[in-house]
């Protein structure tokens, strides 16, 4: 037993040495934040309607999970919030990418960057966004997909600000 943990802490102090003389992504990026890594992009972001967004959360491995929250469009649920999970996720520098469940027919995908946005202070509206391509893909009672690609830019929120009114029912 003694082994094992001698053993774990040299291969956990070799890889502490390994990582001291490597610079950060960020550091290349100006837009990027400097020394916070890409938890700094985790929060939440606008989406594609106003009382629409986005959550997201970045851990340490550059793993990405989060949710779209955004009005249902169907006949009977038309204007109702979907909270709509992320299958999966990922960020490595500022590259971002993010697939969503299926939910009602849809799924969305992501893929583009975040960077600092025009907002001066954590606490302005877009102080960081997300930039890039924003698949929808609705699939038919026949299984047929049909997939929407646009450009998007999403907004951070103010940091420590909640969804705008509409969202907070």
């Amino acid at each position: 037993m003694k082994m094992k943990l001698v053993l774990c802490l040299v291969i956990f102090g070799f890889c502490g040495v390994l990582s001291v003389g490597q610079s950060s992504p960020s550091s290349s990026n100006p837009k990027a934040p400097a020394a916070v890594g890409g938890k700094a992009y985790a929060g939440m972001y606008t989406f594609l309607k106003e009382g629409e967004f986005v959550q997201i959360t970045v851990e340490d491995d550059g793993s990405v999970s989060g949710f779209i929250s955004r009005f249902a469009e169907g006949e009977s649920d038309r204007g109702e919030l979907l909270d709509q999970f992320f299958k999966s996720g990922k960020l490595d520098g500022n590259k971002l990418s993010f697939t969503t469940e299926l939910v009602h027919g849809v799924a969305f995908d992501f893929k583009g960057i975040a960077e600092r946005g025009e907002g001066k202070t954590p606490g302005d509206d877009a102080y960081f966004v997300l930039k890039g391509a924003l698949t929808e893909n609705v699939t038919d009672v026949n299984k047929k997909v049909t997939s929407h690609a646009r450009d998007v830019v999403l907004k951070m929120f103010p940091q420590d600000a909640g969804p705008p009114a509409a969202a907070r029912k």
